[in-house]
């Protein structure tokens, strides 16, 4: 069977489980190139092509496409990549002489200043999510975690409860790309999280004397996964904002994470740091937090500092 006898999904499989192999890439990462890969697909069939036969030009007309469709540079920046690695992995195969795709530059991804939250606000969403009548103490476990060290909401939701025993100081936690690393753990934490054990150990016991085995995951839930999904704690979370009186349009999961690090950030810590306790691979992903911590002092110099005040009182007078 030649390379173009194979039906374009038999490509993007092999390269998937090529990439789970060789690379280790994450879940979430696969589907995202199983989506985008698909769509260039479906983009192909009607006009005749294959992965085997597509040229530059057809990769650039795809590009156009997306772009005419309104999606957004990072998303464009995103498929191009999906497809490279594609071709990269078909010119390994001998499937194709060529990479099509090597020459076209993406649109690049637009650095947005990461949205965060206030101290005051992350306090209002811990106390909304530890005030929950039923799932009070997992809640606040969670929220506390969550903010006490910068983890992705997936490292979070898929702990293990052997990492929560013993009462450490650190947790250690499997990132992208299975990555391992230590996050410290802070007072508030550690107690949400000696509370929540012992809730977890009492609804263990009940669970295990109806016949129902243990769970591994320290957030449980009857999910097909076994524990808390991350569209559960998107939902949950927005919740808690509701009750906390925030605007649910700010809060995320991932805006806890940033309010971590711009915290961490405006509390004197270094950069490297934060850096390697969010698991960035790169410092300079973690910089964009300086960013942020630069326009709060900026409007904190122009409301407090006394020549600000004295120019403004100036251009008062003059109008």
């Amino acid at each position: 069977m030649t390379p173009a006898d194979r039906p374009m999904m038999h490509w993007v499989q092999a390269f998937l489980e090529a990439q789970a192999a060789e690379l280790d890439a994450a879940t979430n990462t696969q589907l995202a190139y199983a989506n985008d890969l698909k769509d260039f697909a479906g983009w192909l069939t009607p006009l005749g092509k294959h992965f085997a036969n597509a040229t530059q030009d057809d990769v650039e007309g795809y590009l156009i496409e997306c772009d005419t469709q309104g999606l957004s540079a990072s998303t464009r920046a995103r498929r191009l990549s999906a497809i490279k690695q594609l071709y990269r992995f078909a010119f390994e195969e001998s499937w194709r002489a060529d990479n099509p795709a090597i020459q076209i530059k993406g649109p690049g991804k637009k650095k947005s200043l990461p949205k965060t939250l206030s101290i005051e606000e992350v306090d209002a969403l811990i106390s909304a999510a530890a005030a929950h009548k039923k799932e009070g103490k997992r809640n606040a476990c969670l929220m506390q975690l969550l903010y006490a060290t910068g983890m992705r909401v997936t490292e979070l939701v898929t702990l293990p409860v052997t990492s929560a025993r013993g009462d450490p100081a650190m947790l250690l936690v499997r990132g992208k790309g299975g990555k391992e690393r230590m996050v410290p753990l802070s007072p508030p934490a550690k107690a949400a999280m000696a509370e929540w054990l012992v809730a977890w150990d009492e609804a263990d016991d009940a669970a295990r004397a109806l016949g129902k085995p243990s769970s591994k995951f320290l957030f449980p839930s009857r999910s097909k996964a076994g524990h808390l999904t991350r569209h559960r704690f998107f939902g949950m979370i927005k919740e808690f904002a509701v009750t906390a009186g925030v605007s649910p349009d700010k809060v995320t999961p991932h805006t806890l994470r940033h309010a971590f690090a711009t915290h961490l950030l405006a509390g004197g810590a270094d950069l490297r740091a934060i850096q390697t306790m969010l698991g960035h691979a790169d410092v300079a992903t973690t910089e964009i937090y300086t960013h942020v911590v630069d326009e709060r002092l900026t409007a904190l110099v122009m409301e407090h500092h006394p020549l600000s005040k004295a120019k403004t009182t100036k251009d008062d007078d003059a109008s």
